[in-house]
């Protein structure tokens, strides 16, 4: 491996103008696909193999054209202080605003709050609902627009008029001004660890190429292949993270190798060389964690992971190609590593130990003080993961500045809190003999439930075989208790099938967030065995170990945890949830724990990889294992405290996103990274692996026999060395 991208690096130096050529052609192309492409929405959202997506389906079949999964919107009229609904000024906008609102090619039916009993017991609220063809993610801009003037006019006669449901359903901001800073922020940590604006521009540069690449496809095939503006964003977080740290690494290398003395072309080549082969297999577990995604078997979570992982694939292979060809075009702008210092202390005394020698000396001195306080202080902050809940958010959780907040919370005061998560209940009546009989035991029997405020009669489709009954439970749509309601209601419908021949379903916006949270927590474990797993072969391949790899999966377990009871204290207890804008607490999103999983696992991995592999070139090349620590320390440390700070950085500047999921993505990344970096990678992974010496490198050997040889330390490099050859004609040396 090592030799092979050697000469890939060398390639890539001296055919600069070709190369930059094609990676410039390539955004170029992606650009214009993206301008060209047709405008696409959120992606669709469905979840197969649940109760709620099995009954939306039937919907579809048994009431065609009723469009059971459309967008719904409820405009909410309250009236001034002192006045009622009924009132006739006020009873006559609402009149207009209906009608006003049934115009419009995507929409359904409207109804009349003054017919369909929807004004409060006080009189002072009221609500028209709105059924549109398509669901929310897919209405068109006209229609959210025509909705939302609607409402304006209606402001304007003097009522208090804000608009729910998931028609306004918005694409995802990711926070501009954020990331902003967060690049800000990148680049200056990049000019103090590279010490030039050059160096540090090439990884920025880089960076952004291959994140313009990468969204501008997604961009151009999301109309095609149903991507939404998520899948875009966290494309954009991961790809500019893993641009920016992988072009830093091999920057860092060239500089450590003009060091050492050798010539611009042979250092680029050498960088590429060893620093190149720990980005490939950084990059190779990130984009096995991403991909992984797919055994969930959520369409939006699959695709949200294999784009992001595509965009990881396109970073890496810019590192190992265009980073060469810039290196080339900066020539001596790009100075060798600690040139300054050295000319400061050439007459004077020899320089002092920097600062990651003087730490893993510190370390290796006190291994079992130093794993002890890491391991006890990460689990403390893990431990308000023990209470994680899970949830979906819904307009409850929208900022209080918003409509759909506002709207919310009226219904709320209203009608309930139960009103803005109302049940959808499906009796499929075709195997029973009484239909109506069926659907009565069903209402009847859901009637005598707990923490039920209304059912309303059945209603059936045009063949008389199928029923839908709303329920509306007494709490709130993300509480626990309509959770048990949904629980008791299907529990209960099997008790009704096997009387009366009727298979009950629950469905509606509620229950599938229940049953997505359920498939998600389901599908955690498996999905953690699968990626732990094939991460652990990768890197039992790259450092030939057997507990080394297991101390790095053990370490990010650690890390993902205390970023999990972090996420749980600031979203979910309000614990300093001001400082970040967090407006409203509650459950946390139910793809968090698995996403944070895949994520941070790959991003874990980087700096085990970036870290690890520079301490067993030392052991390979004779050092003590504890020597081999300080070594790794030396070189490294440094850069992978910077990369670090980057990743927290760019992560960073999604926290200022006002979508909340954005928000707490993260969040919940940056202080990952931050835990791993800093406390498992830097702290923990030395003092083990001074605990363990050279029990850390142990490989059985027909093991040893079987694994390929993937050469990331460099040794073919070194041969290269011994034997004084030219490498371009010395085709024996390539290993891959």
């Amino acid at each position: 491996m090592a030799t092979f991208l050697y000469r890939l690096g060398r390639l890539a130096f001296r055919r600069r103008h070709f190369v930059a050529l094609i990676w410039v052609a390539l955004l170029v192309l992606a650009g214009a696909g993206a301008a060209s492409a047709p405008a696409a929405g959120s992606t669709s959202f469905s979840i197969p193999g649940t109760e709620a997506q099995k009954a939306f389906d039937l919907l579809e079949q048994r009431f065609p054209g009723a469009s059971a999964d459309g967008a719904t919107g409820r405009v909410v009229f309250k009236a001034p202080e002192g006045e009622k609904m009924t009132d006739a000024a006020n009873k006559a906008t609402v009149e207009k605003t209906v009608k006003a609102l049934g115009d419009g090619s995507e929409v359904v039916s409207v109804s009349d709050p003054f017919t369909t009993n929807a004004v409060s017991k006080d009189g002072t609220v009221a609500y028209a609902s709105v059924q549109y063809k398509v669901p929310g993610m897919e209405l068109k801009d006209s229609t959210r627009d025509a909705l939302e003037s609607t409402a304006d006019e209606a402001r304007a006669d003097g009522l208090t008029v804000d608009v729910g449901g998931d028609a306004l359903q918005a694409a995802a901001e990711a926070g501009a001004i954020g990331e902003v800073i967060g690049l800000a922020i990148a680049a200056v940590v990049l000019v103090i660890t590279l010490g030039s604006l050059v160096a540090a521009g090439l990884p920025l540069l880089t960076a952004i190429i291959g994140v313009g690449i990468g969204v501008s496809t997604i961009t151009a095939l999301a109309k095609a292949l149903d991507l939404g503006d998520t899948t875009s964003t966290l494309a954009l977080m991961i790809g500019l993270a893993v641009g920016i740290d992988y072009a830093l690494f091999i920057v860092s290398r060239y500089r450590g190798e003009l060091a050492d003395g050798r010539d611009r072309e042979e250092a680029a080549g050498r960088a590429t060389g060893t620093a190149g082969s720990a980005v490939v297999f950084a990059g190779l577990t990130v984009v096995i964690a991403l991909a992984g995604l797919a055994v969930v078997n959520v369409p939006m979570l699959t695709k949200m992971g294999l784009a992001a992982a595509g965009t990881v694939v396109i970073a890496v292979l810019i590192a190992l190609t265009m980073i060469p060809a810039m290196l080339g075009y900066a020539g001596r702008r790009i100075r060798p590593a600690g040139e300054k210092r050295k000319k400061a202390v050439a007459s004077e005394e020899p320089a002092k130990p920097n600062m990651g020698t003087r730490w893993a000396s510190f370390v290796i001195r006190r291994p079992a003080a130093v794993l002890l306080l890491g391991v006890v202080g990460l689990g403390a902050i893990a431990l308000p993961a023990t209470q994680l809940e899970l949830g979906l958010p819904d307009d409850g959780s929208q900022p209080t500045s918003t409509t759909q907040r506002r709207a919310y919370d009226t219904l709320s005061e209203g009608f309930g809190p139960g009103f803005n998560g109302p049940l959808m209940i499906v009796v499929d009546a075709k195997g029973s003999d009484d239909p109506k009989a069926a659907a009565t035991t069903v209402t009847d029997g859901i009637k005598g439930l707990k923490d039920v405020v209304t059912v309303t009669p059945a209603t059936f489709n045009k063949a008389g075989d199928t029923a839908t009954i709303t329920v509306i439970p007494d709490s709130k749509p993300s509480s626990t208790q309509t959770e048990d309601l949904v629980h008791a209601i299907r529990d209960k419908g099997g008790d009704i099938k096997a009387d009366t021949g009727a298979e009950v379903l629950v469905t509606g916006t509620t229950a599938m967030n229940i049953d997505f949270s359920q498939k998600l927590n389901d599908a955690l474990i498996p999905y953690l065995g699968l990626v732990v797993g094939l991460a652990f072969l990768l890197l039992i391949v790259v450092f030939r170990s057997i507990l080394v790899p297991l101390k790095a999966a053990l370490g990010f377990l650690l890390s993902v945890l205390a970023a999990l009871g972090a996420v749980v204290a600031v979203f979910q207890w309000g614990w300093l949830a001001g400082l970040i804008g967090v407006e409203e607490t509650g459950p946390i999103m139910s793809m968090m724990p698995i996403f944070m999983v895949g994520v941070v696992f790959g991003l874990a991995m980087d700096y085990e990889v970036f870290l690890v592999t520079r301490m067993r070139e030392a052991y390979v090349h004779g050092e003590s294992p504890s020597q081999a620590v300080v070594t790794g320390f030396k070189h490294s440390a440094r850069v992978v405290a910077a990369a670090a700070v980057i990743m927290m950085a760019v992560f960073g500047g999604f926290i200022s996103s006002g979508e909340s999921m954005i928000k707490m993505i993260g969040f919940g990344l940056a202080i990952a990274v931050f835990f791993d970096a800093f406390v498992v990678r830097m702290a923990i992974v030395p003092a083990v692996l001074a605990l363990l010496g050279k029990k850390a490198w142990w490989l059985p050997k027909w093991l040893d026999r079987a694994l390929p040889n993937v050469d990331v330390e460099g040794e073919g490099l070194r041969a290269m060395d011994d034997k004084d050859v030219d490498p371009d004609e010395d085709r024996e040396l390539v290993r891959v």
